[in-house]
């Protein structure tokens, strides 16, 4: 996963892998083709119209689809084709859509004050200066900027980014084409799925970045990708660009360690758990299940990425591989004439982890309490937000800055399109059943005088809590964001959170302090890894941090076991083959349809005499790169990454080139369903491809 800037350094593996364009246009995030790749909500998508529309996947834009969608008008059943720009849907509105500017590195900016501290001091120097950095650099309006921290605290890059806060759903296949498989196929392959979605960007009149208005106008971006026309093949060349989530390929073995023992097994448990009482609370009602569904597609996908990070980590000897390679680099360390200064502060960033380990547990839990849910979330949000409110904007905690303002209206106001009572109390019931279970030493007084110390005190409270509370009305829940004496309210579940927040606040007081030092030490554990590497011949890239990055191979097969060769394209053949008629394996007629009738026209493979869907590389990808463009050797789409196989989910902590392959929609199963199947002859014009 290389930082566009570091992709002139190897220009010649590029061009050796067949690359026909100058990889230093590629290092400039504000010329083509980088600049037409965006950030959309968590994840990535890119502009491939000149009037601002924006190709991503239909999971990534998902929240969006359920947003729109009531018991009465399921658009996640059904799918969705806008007739005009008219009959654009607007999207929740903390959806957004962040446009690349400007990538600079700052790292004496943010590291100047921090010298010489530590723990908490240090970790707030860091946080001043990068809101001092934030605020400066958002004086332009409509810019989002953010700091990001390469190498654990060792660099630090500003990016400016242009925020479109209107966006509209422009087209999104039903969910029996875009999520074919759901979670039975989900990270495997053969994969048949059209995972995909089309949305728009709109601006002011003024071309600025303004919030919904029938009025606004579409956004003109500085460059939008072409899809591409001509048939691929195994052995093609193909690059990848997009805004993967968190790798965490450069942590102490250790951590390794901690990952395979526990993490992973307890996050299993744990979104499994919640998936279960969910879909048992909502059992039999319409409107919980549609308003849930967004939530627990998203665990589902979660859980199933957490058991395949697991599954693939034991099967590569991941604890072992890093345990030989982390001895090798200490002992070489041992050897340099700086070697016992840089190994001082790498073991005491390993007893500030073994230290965090302690209470893993209950950090989980209680993280997941206000994670899981909307009221008690929304609840402890605006009593967090009255005390900032008392501070300096730029002494405000981040999240509850003046720039953050619009982004709480907006998930405040889409709590009423995913929120039932009786499902956030169920969900409630369940965590805190496994919190009771913890040794009483970690529980916290604050919890235990919200929802008692037995399962029938916390039935009782949550009871009284949800009956009691006036929050779920959206009128009320803005308003609480106005009242300047809202820690004296009432209301009991503003009560609750006034009572919770000391220990959250306890509990982020601990963490700032521990990431403080975390954040001095670990680039020392860095600094040793790249000098270690370098003697090696080898060059590394950062761990990814939510930063644009270039990833480029090939489209491959797979042999993921003894007598298994997986070929890389699929057709639509395979989705008559699952089709059962019951989800997810329910193909909509209209498909079938058109796969009978056979009529494929140019989008058909000329070698396999069918309508292709999706296609496989050898990509380097993780969370995060869902809806990253796939290029070609000159630059076009043609496909949409979506998911990885089952195993290579575990690319995230360690990178196995034997088995890392990436799944994506080939363009030329959207171009069809554009054409043939849901009809958008307007779209396909718009993007400059055959009416077919």
């Amino acid at each position: 996963m290389w930082m566009p800037s570091q992709l002139p350094d190897i220009a010649t593996q590029l061009k050796a892998a067949g690359y026909k364009g100058d990889p230093r246009q590629l290092a400039d995030l504000t010329r083509a083709p980088m600049n037409a790749v965006v950030k959309v909500g968590g994840a990535t998508g890119a502009f491939v119209s000149k009037d601002g529309l924006v190709l991503t996947n239909h999971h990534v834009a998902f929240g969006v689809i359920q947003y729109n969608s009531k018991a009465d008008r399921d658009l996640i059943h059904d799918g969705f084709v806008a007739a005009d720009r008219a009959g654009e849907l607007p999207a929740n509105p903390d959806f957004r859509v962040l446009v690349t500017t400007g990538f600079d590195r700052i790292t004496d900016r943010i590291l100047n004050d921090a010298r010489g501290k530590q723990g908490r001091a240090y970790f707030d120097a860091i946080d001043a200066a990068t809101k001092a950095v934030v605020a400066d650099c958002e004086r332009e309006a409509g810019t989002r900027c953010s700091v990001a921290n390469m190498d654990y605290g060792s660099d630090f890059y500003l990016i400016r980014q242009l925020e479109l806060r209107d966006v509209r759903l422009v087209y999104a296949p039903p969910e029996s084409i875009g999520n074919y498989g759901d979670e039975i196929d989900n990270f495997m392959w053969p994969r048949h799925t059209g995972d995909f979605t089309l949305l728009r960007a709109y601006v002011g009149k003024d071309g600025k970045p303004a919030d919904f208005a029938p009025d606004n106008v579409p956004y003109a971006p500085p460059a939008h990708l072409q899809i591409s026309t001509r048939n691929v093949q195994q052995g093609d060349f193909a690059m990848l660009a997009g805004y993967p989530g968190v790798t965490y390929r450069h942590r102490m073995a250790s951590e390794f360690k901690n990952q395979i023992e526990w993490q992973l097994p307890s996050r299993v448990a744990l979104f499994d758990g919640i998936i279960d009482t969910v879909e048992g609370a909502a059992k039999g009602d319409k409107a919980a299940q549609v308003a849930y569904a967004s939530q627990v597609q998203s665990m589902k996908n979660n859980l199933k990425r957490a058991q395949g990070e697991l599954d693939g980590l034991r099967r590569s000897d991941a604890v072992r591989i890093r345990n030989t390679e982390e001895a090798a680099l200490l002992a070489w360390l041992d050897k340099q004439p700086d070697g016992a200064a840089t190994r001082k502060d790498i073991d005491a960033a390993q007893a500030l982890l073994s230290g965090a380990m302690t209470t893993r547990d209950r950090d989980q839990l209680v993280s997941s309490i206000r994670g899981s849910t909307q009221l008690l979330k929304a609840a402890l949000t605006v009593q967090r937000r009255a005390i900032e409110r008392t501070k300096p904007d730029a002494q405000r905690e981040s999240g509850y800055q003046e720039r953050d303002e619009a982004l709480i209206v907006g998930s405040f106001k889409q709590v009423q399109r995913r929120y039932d009572p009786k499902v956030e109390k169920a969900i409630l019931a369940h965590l805190l059943a496994q919190y009771r279970a913890l040794p009483t030493a970690q529980h916290l007084p604050e919890i235990d005088a919200v929802f008692g110390t037995t399962e029938a005190d916390a039935t009782a409270k949550l009871d009284a809590l949800y009956a009691g509370t006036k929050l779920g009305d959206e009128t009320v829940r803005l308003a609480t964001l106005q009242d300047a004496n809202v820690a004296a309210s009432t209301d009991p579940m503003l009560v609750a959170a006034k009572t919770l927040l000391p220990a959250y606040l306890r509990l982020e007081e601990e963490s700032k302090q521990r990431d403080g030092d975390l954040l001095r030490l670990r680039p020392a554990y860095m600094r040793a890894l790249n000098a270690y590497s370098k003697s090696q011949g080898r060059a590394v890239y950062p761990d990814a941090n939510s930063t644009l990055r270039v990833s480029y191979g090939k489209i491959t097969p797979m042999s993921p076991r003894d007598g298994i060769d997986y070929r890389p394209l699929t057709t639509v053949q395979g989705i008559v083959e699952k089709h059962t008629g019951q989800a997810p394996f329910d193909a909509p007629k209209p498909l079938l349809d058109a796969i009978a009738k056979g009529d494929f026209g140019t989008t058909a493979d000329p070698v396999l005499k069918t309508q292709t869907v999706d296609l496989m590389t050898n990509l380097d990808t993780t969370g995060g790169n869902s809806g990253s463009p796939v290029l070609d050797a000159d630059g076009k789409l043609i496909g949409l990454n979506f998911d990885s196989n089952w195993e290579a989910v575990s690319a995230s902590w360690y990178y196995d080139p034997r088995f890392k392959r990436a799944i994506h929609v080939d363009m030329r199963y959207l171009r069809w369903l554009l054409a043939k199947v849901y009809p958008a002859p307007h779209l396909l014009q718009e993007m400059h491809l055959p009416a077919e």
